[in-house]
């Protein structure tokens, strides 16, 4: 429900305004002139303003055009007892959104404070579409076991319903998801199919807006500003608050929000994060008034959070709270040919992008793909495939395209007569560990038995129990059983 200021000078008809709108569940407040309503408005938010014309010595559009003048977003009814043409377009060239003709008729009344309320919020919503950060287009693109079993707990956790608490109610936990992986691994891409995939479960009704997906970096927002744009501000609240203006949490009422980078947020601010986990209400900078959430909370970091908590750098209360439900996302490494599967879904969408005819994969930029570490996962990949797409000048991409050439320069070369040649790293491209190193022979090895551990232990000449101990060490399990199903 909303808060309206309802501006009459006729005691009875403002009585009988306010007691008609309480009924609906607003929440009214009352002034009798000019002053005492510009009272009301800097003291606390309004949703909607109806004034009378003529206030004695007032006049209620002046009122109207300074609201709008000064930046009032919310809706402006005026009542007149004069209803002509006339005073319809002078209230509107004020600033009114719709005028009402006395006396009042309350049902005319009601229908028209909903219409404006839902305007409202439709036009909030809308202005968050339009200056919210743009989630990687990435698609959801694998096969592999873990990454299959990543997507099935993703589809689960979107069953958890977000409660719309009426206005009054008391607190309570909002439910909260925690999505864990290494830079590039797709976070956002699962906190938004979470999104869609509870928006098709609840479904949407025809000419409905869907719930708002409210995609917040922590690490990007000043320092300064955090509380501000998670939690909204009032009209002074501080220096540069000229006018009110909601938060994100505010933005994402009915839907998702989405805090990345959950672990670059300061330590204060997780202290107001907490009892808004806990107890499901925030307050806008500068207001006394709890407002409920309404919104499913998804957290994500690439960072070790017990060990943040571990070295004071994150609340431990808050850690508890949010890994209620954590979904761990898989490195590329360890999702066996989905490397390759995501390279040529992104070829094909490149080339439609950049009016390329078909490209496709070479055999050895498949290899390459799939004995890369992939540092930067998934993100690294696309990127590596976009500019291959855009530069490339042949149909098929090779490793060389992809940034890869220096991959072949890794392997050992054994020849036919079993002479082995010295081994040749590009370290003009990179560092080259003696893990990087073990890590890729163990893999290769692997490859060239289809998993058998026992024989591509032999291959390098390793005792079984030692290579399967590497295996584990470098947590190569499921690459080697998506080598052995291939």
């Amino acid at each position: 429900m909303a808060r309206i200021l309802v501006i009459e000078d006729d005691e009875t008809l403002r009585f009988t305004i306010s007691k008609s709108l309480g009924q609906q569940g607003h929440e009214v407040m009352e002034a009798a002139s000019v002053a005492a309503a510009e009272s009301h408005l800097a003291a606390s938010e309004v949703d909607l303003v109806l004034t009378d014309v003529n206030l004695g010595n007032e006049s209620g559009l002046g009122l109207v055009e300074r609201l709008r003048r000064e930046g009032y977003a919310g809706g402006l009814v005026v009542m007149t007892g004069y209803a002509s043409i006339e005073s319809a377009v002078r209230a509107m060239k004020s600033g009114a959104n719709d005028y009402l003709e006395k006396p009042l008729r309350l049902e005319e009344l009601s229908l028209l404070v909903d219409r404006l309320l839902e305007q409202g919020r439709v036009r909030t919503r809308l202005r968050y579409y339009e200056r919210r950060e743009r989630s990687d287009a990435r698609e959801i693109v694998g096969k592999s076991e873990v990454w299959m079993a990543a997507l099935s707990l993703a589809d689960r956790l979107a069953t958890i319903p977000v409660e719309r608490k009426p206005e009054g109610a008391t607190g309570g936990a909002i439910p909260t998801i925690l999505i864990l992986g290494e830079t590039g691994t797709g976070k956002g891409v699962l906190a938004r199919r979470i999104h869609d995939s509870a928006c098709a479960k609840a479904g949407v009704k025809g000419g409905e807006l869907p719930p708002p997906y409210v995609h917040v970096n922590c690490s990007a927002l000043p320092p300064t500003l955090v509380e501000a744009e998670l939690f909204g501000h009032e009209k002074g609240a501080f220096t540069d608050a000229k006018g009110s203006r909601e938060g994100y949490f505010e933005m994402a009422e009915g839907g998702t929000i989405f805090l990345d980078e959950i672990a670059e947020m300061p330590l204060d601010l997780q202290a107001k994060l907490l009892t808004v986990v806990e107890e499901g209400v925030y307050r806008r900078v500068g207001s006394s008034r709890d407002r409920h959430v309404k919104a499913r909370l998804i957290t994500a970091t690439n960072q070790d959070l017990e060990k943040r908590v571990s070295e004071g750098k994150f609340r431990n209360d808050l850690y508890f709270r949010l890994s209620v439900f954590p979904l761990k996302i898989p490195p590329l490494r360890a999702r066996g040919e989905d490397g390759v599967l995501i390279a040529e879904a992104m070829l094909s969408r490149f080339a439609k992008e950049f009016a390329r005819p078909r490209l496709g994969l070479s055999e050895g930029a498949k290899a390459a793909i799939r004995s890369h570490g992939w540092p930067g996962n998934t993100r690294e990949l696309i990127n590596a495939v976009q500019r291959a797409a855009m530069l490339g000048d042949r149909p098929l991409v090779e490793a060389s395209d992809l940034g890869l050439a220096a991959e072949s320069r890794k392997a050992t070369a054994i020849s036919a007569a079993g002479g082995r040649q010295p081994l040749v790293f590009d370290f003009e491209h990179g560092v080259h560990t003696a893990d990087e190193v073990e890590k890729e022979l163990i893999m290769q090895a692997l490859r060239k038995t289809n998993g058998n551990v026992s024989r591509a232990a032999r291959l390098i000449g390793m005792q079984r129990s030692s290579f399967r101990y590497r295996i584990e060490r470098f947590h190569l399990e499921e690459a080697v059983r998506e080598i052995a199903r291939t």
